[in-house]
């Protein structure tokens, strides 16, 4: 397994890959890696015949009141994992290599990235597609691969990359969770172990809504109940829970005909968690 640390390196490997005639597969994080990151890894191993993963601590996609000093890093660990997993290159830069002094240019997907979690973290998606562009660019892959856990993250970036003709097919991998149901997630590990504890309420409502989806009931009752049901968590802060257009993400109404997506956003203590599922009627 290779270690990059420049552009310059990983589009040389990239370059001789290409040469060769194989197709190559990207898988970015943000590290601290775990399950549901390797799941990433085994799904682009199928994808591609060349594997490379990226670790990189995106800084504008934090806002100035959000935890990017804390953030979770571990890349000895990190490098441990890939190795074991069979990836052919990783591509850990700096800050100072990503953006360059006086950079001005940004990406922005002008609607979707103010909805949902954007109105709660303005500017993070402006941020995510940012770095994403730029990751792409820079390793020039055949196809990338998303968690779907960050839905919207993967709506934002289908819509960059067909808007802006990325010439990178997206690859959405389903959500991979604890044994209690909890969305796998590099913030888990901050949680207490009480909030920990109550974050199952996520899963649990998720889960009795795509049973609910089924039975005609109107999106606004279906949004009210999980809303309700996670607010009875008393450890719950429920920053948002929204139905939406699954393949869109626009507004639904009425009765559900099409399948829609669940979106939640809820802190527990300092943490921010999200989850998400698709119900279909």
């Amino acid at each position: 397994m290779q270690v990059f640390e420049t552009k310059a390196t990983v589009r040389e490997a990239v370059r001789n890959w290409r040469n060769a005639g194989e197709t190559v597969a990207l898988v970015p994080t943000m590290g601290y890696l775990h399950a549901g990151h390797m799941t990433l890894v085994e799904r682009a191993k199928s994808e591609g015949q060349r594997v490379v993963t990226s670790i990189f601590v995106n800084p504008t996609q934090f806002g100035p009141t959000e935890d990017l000093s804390t953030y979770p890093r571990d890349p000895d660990r990190d490098l441990a994992m890939l190795r074991e997993a069979g990836v052919d290159g990783v591509f850990m830069p700096s800050v100072e290599e990503v953006y360059a002094p006086g950079a001005q240019t940004i990406v922005e997907t002008t609607e979707l990235s103010k909805m949902l979690i954007g109105k709660l973290r303005p500017g993070h998606f402006r941020g995510v597609a940012t770095v994403v562009t730029k990751l792409f660019n820079i390793v020039q892959p055949d196809v990338a691969c998303f968690g779907e856990k960050d839905y919207q993250q993967l709506c934002v970036i289908r819509q960059m990359v067909r808007d802006l003709d990325v010439p990178v097919r997206i690859v959405g991998v389903p959500t991979v969770r604890e044994a209690d149901g909890l969305a796998m997630s590099s913030r888990n590990i901050r949680l207490t172990a009480e909030d920990r504890a109550a974050a199952v309420v996520l899963s649990q409502s998720l889960f009795q809504a795509e049973e609910m989806a089924k039975t005609g009931i109107t999106a606004s009752r279906l949004r009210a109940w999980v809303a309700a049901n996670i607010q009875a968590n008393p450890r719950a802060d429920l920053q948002s829970a929204d139905i939406r257009d699954a393949e869109t993400l626009a507004s639904v109404s009425g009765p559900l005909t099409r399948p829609a997506v669940i979106l939640l956003a809820v802190r527990f203590g300092k943490v921010l968690l999200i989850d998400q599922r698709v119900v279909t009627p």
